[in-house]
């Protein structure tokens, strides 16, 4: 199952790495934070050649993330892992935008052209 989903990286999670039977390993998880009305903050886990890919982008970068969800059983629990096995750059990350003065827009401020009684949705 491949799915796809487009976010803004917040948050990289200290890189693990290890020794296994088949040698050297490293994972990188980091998290996106989608922008639809109520945004989802999601964690993925990035293996080897994609954990050093991650690691070179900075946080605050827009990225478009396609991964598989993968199960496994450990002690009759089960853990749920997001891998990526594409990353792509949307855009690169700026500096926050300055909050602009909502006094103007505000549709009840009165001479802002709107009648009062009417709501703003």
């Amino acid at each position: 199952m491949a799915l796809e989903i487009s976010g803004k990286l917040i948050k990289l999670l200290p890189k693990q790495t290890g020794e296994g039977k088949n040698g050297t390993w490293s994972k990188q998880d980091f998290v996106i934070e989608t922008s639809e009305q109520f945004p989802k903050k999601i964690c993925f886990s990035a293996w080897a050649e994609k954990a050093t890919q991650i690691e070179s982008i900075s946080e605050g970068t827009d990225l478009k993330v396609s991964f598989d969800v993968q199960s496994r059983e450990y002690n009759d629990r089960w853990y749920t892992d997001l891998r990526p096995w594409k990353i792509d750059v949307l855009s690169a990350g700026s500096a926050p935008s300055q909050v602009q003065d909502t006094v103007a827009s505000d549709p009840f401020v009165s001479g802002s052209g709107q009648n009062e009684d009417d709501l703003p949705f």
